[in-house]
């Protein structure tokens, strides 16, 4: 049951409309959790209670068309630019492979990987599509760092779909493949991958919610993973060296005299920005199968 191909375009539809209103007027509660973006300016936040559902969303930002993926049996979401070849592509949700969502193009019939961007069969196999930046968070903690933040509103054709994934962020879910295994490395227990360059590593999503803040390193590369106060948006952020050590209070992050915002930016003049690597919260089968070289 690894590998399987189903008819789900015609269980998991594409909203009718997309639409977006600004944090006032959505009435989305803001502990609810998002995959946020920005671009050109613009950032918007994609509810993964309806991307569950959808599977992807088709939309633009700042002028750039995005494709905004979330698959429920990997736990894990991705954002890419729908460009193949240089040129925009359609996509339709085909199936699973190893448990992950697999999108088809309409132009060569390849099929693409949600967790990776990559072309797994057809006659594109081994291309990638451009992935662009996205943050696991909360609501309120993207609306916190981007004030002019657009929302991803509800399609009403599919209110009793998104209710049934009401529970599906708390890990409440009792399904075979959409649970949570609240032991740690367990084949559903929650994790944060984080991939640099060509190496990657795992940490436990536990183990994260007691620390807080873990200073390590991927491939000599210094880093700092941090939890928000609220338990869900985390970050990891590139450290200049190795000697840098940071505080987190209120979610701010100090380090000396300086003093950085959750998101990594800095709240002093001619003060660089740290630079954010990719991290993605997964299950952690999902993570191991796709990453079999990770570091834990």
């Amino acid at each position: 049951m690894a590998n399987f191909e189903m008819a789900a375009d015609t269980m998991f539809y594409q909203p009718k409309t997309v639409a977006h209103a600004n944090k006032a007027d959505n009435k989305l509660d803001s502990n609810r959790l998002v995959l946020g973006v920005e671009h050109g300016g613009e950032a918007k936040a994609y509810p993964i209670q309806y991307l569950g559902y959808h599977h992807q969303v088709r939309d633009t930002l700042g002028g750039k068309p995005l494709m905004v993926t979330y698959c429920t049996v990997c736990r894990t979401g991705r954002v890419y630019e729908p460009l193949v070849g240089g040129k925009p592509e359609t996509f339709r949700l085909v199936g699973m492979d190893h448990f992950n969502a697999m999108f088809e193009d309409n132009t060569t019939g390849t099929w693409w990987r949600q967790v990776s961007g990559e072309a797994v069969a057809g006659p594109l196999k081994g291309e990638k599509l451009p992935e662009y930046p996205s943050s696991q968070v909360s609501l309120a903690k993207w609306a916190e760092l981007h004030p002019n933040t657009l929302v991803m509103l509800p399609d009403p054709a599919f209110q009793e779909e998104y209710d049934s994934l009401a529970n599906y962020e708390s890990g409440r879910r009792k399904g075979k493949l959409t649970r949570r295994d609240t032991a740690s490395w367990q084949e559903k227990s929650w994790v944060i991958g984080v991939e640099l360059d060509k190496a990657s590593k795992v940490y436990d999503w536990n183990e994260v919610q007691k620390q807080r803040l873990v200073h390590d390193e991927i491939g000599g590369q210094p880093l700092v993973l941090a939890l928000s106060k609220d338990g869900n948006s985390f970050v990891v952020l590139l450290r200049k060296n190795a000697a840098q050590q940071f505080l987190l209070r209120n979610d701010t992050l100090i380090s000396g005299d300086l003093r950085y915002n959750f998101a990594g930016k800095s709240l002093q003049p001619n003060v660089p920005d740290l630079v954010r690597a990719r991290a993605y919260q997964e299950y952690w089968h999902s993570w191991r199968t796709f990453h079999p070289l990770t570091e834990k």
